[in-house]
């Protein structure tokens, strides 16, 4: 391999990142060919950004366009960095993970032009045209979900590899999903019981644009496992959630589980309705989802069952994004750190010009600080996850690994 491409394939026990890669052309041992550990290169010499005096995210004057590294691979980073309220907390935080992860990797590999945004979905999908257009290799973002969507509908062959990192975008041909989907938490979920023998399942899923993304992704995750989503359910808020649970009941006879996919809103008026029927119990469980832990713990959450991103993996990066920041890192944290890790991993054993399908949709996937992922064709993403039960108000780990892939 190329002096220009070396890769760092240190394993000690320090790792602070691991990105395993399978490239054609770059062989190693097994399926895992590479593996990138910043531990191997070198800490971070000073603090990039200031906290905020509550511990949040830098809160000082945000530069329009900020630029890092010195790399042959362009690669432009749409944020939210001067929204107002949660979303500019996100964008800066976001930014702050991508300058970690470039001192960490990426400087000598890409030149990372980071945009702001505003917030604004316009702002955005122009920003992402515009950088489209003059030759970046991938544009990483933009957080608004209506940008991701016009980019999706955008044509041209020669249109870079996007990695969006909206919530519940779905994905579209070239054009990647990054952030965890309600519906592969539940597809996952599903999975892990389906895994022990669980045969029929129905879906009760808030109503709304995702409800047929959340069904779609349900039932091809069961169907690996032979299982099979027997009725799907939407239901809206009010006492659409005891409507819901009457209607299930007069759709199906004694189902092995029910797959709870509330959204934006608590779960907690579908599980009361599913309590007044005796669900969960000993011939019924009940799935929950990522979405479900947005909420504060509900007592009727115990008992159920929930595929999430595993904390842990984050644990050696959030440790050194504290120290270097101080403040905590969160999950924006992680995703953005993976997405400029990944593009440098790219860069580094296939070079600039390396981001090819092919190369994206490794079926043998990434391993970053959210886990293993990998990205599908259709442009959705799918992960790894551990398998958990809500026992005594805490996730307790029943498999370390469930994917409904």
């Amino acid at each position: 391999m190329e002096a220009g491409r070396k890769v760092y394939c240190a394993r000690s026990s320090a790792l602070a990142f691991a990105l395993a890669v399978t490239l054609s052309g770059c062989q190693s041992k097994g399926n895992v060919t590479e593996v990138l550990d910043p531990a191997a290169i070198a800490a971070p010499a000073e603090q990039a950004t200031p906290a905020g005096q509550n511990g949040g995210a830098g809160t000082g004057p945000v530069q329009a366009t900020q630029s890092l590294g010195t790399g042959s691979a362009k690669v432009t980073m749409l944020l939210p960095l001067s929204a107002p309220g949660t979303a500019g907390e996100n964008g800066r935080k976001m930014r702050d993970a991508a300058k970690l992860a470039m001192t960490d990797i990426g400087n000598g590999l890409l030149t990372l032009t980071i945009e702001d945004t505003k917030g604004d979905s316009t702002q955005a999908g122009k920003l992402a045209v515009q950088a489209i257009t003059t030759g970046v290799k991938v544009v990483i973002g933009p957080t608004e979900l209506p940008a991701a969507q016009h980019i999706a509908t955008l044509s041209g062959s020669k249109r870079p590899p996007v990695l969006a990192l909206a919530d519940n975008f779905a994905g579209s041909a070239g054009v990647y999903a990054v952030p965890l989907s309600e519906a592969d938490s539940a597809a996952a979920g599903a999975a892990g019981l389906a895994a022990k023998g669980s045969k029929k399942f129905v879906l009760l899923v808030a109503g709304g644009p995702n409800a047929s993304a959340v069904e779609k992704r349900v039932a091809n995750g069961l169907s690996i496992y032979g299982a099979t989503l027997a009725v799907t359910v939407p239901y809206s808020g009010g006492d659409g959630a005891a409507k819901a649970v009457d209607e299930m009941g007069s759709l199906v006879d004694t189902p092995d589980a029910v797959i709870v996919a509330s959204g934006d809103s608590s779960p907690s008026s579908v599980l009361a309705a599913l309590k007044s029927k005796g669900i969960p119990g000993k011939a019924i469980s009940v799935v929950g989802t990522n979405r479900w832990l947005e909420h504060p713990m509900d007592p009727l959450f115990e008992g159920a069952y929930i595929a999430t991103l595993d904390s842990s993996e984050t644990g050696p990066i959030a440790d050194r994004f504290r120290t270097t920041y101080n403040y905590p890192a969160d999950v924006n944290v992680a995703y953005a750190y993976d997405m400029v890790a990944l593009t440098a991993g790219i860069a580094s054993a296939v070079g600039p010009d390396g981001f090819s399908k092919q190369v994206l949709e490794n079926p043998n996937g990434f391993r970053g600080s959210t886990g293993l992922f990998r990205f599908r064709a259709d442009g959705s993403s799918q992960r790894s996850m551990p398998f958990y039960q809500v026992q005594k108000g805490a996730l307790k780990l029943v498999a370390k690994s469930t994917s409904g892939f």
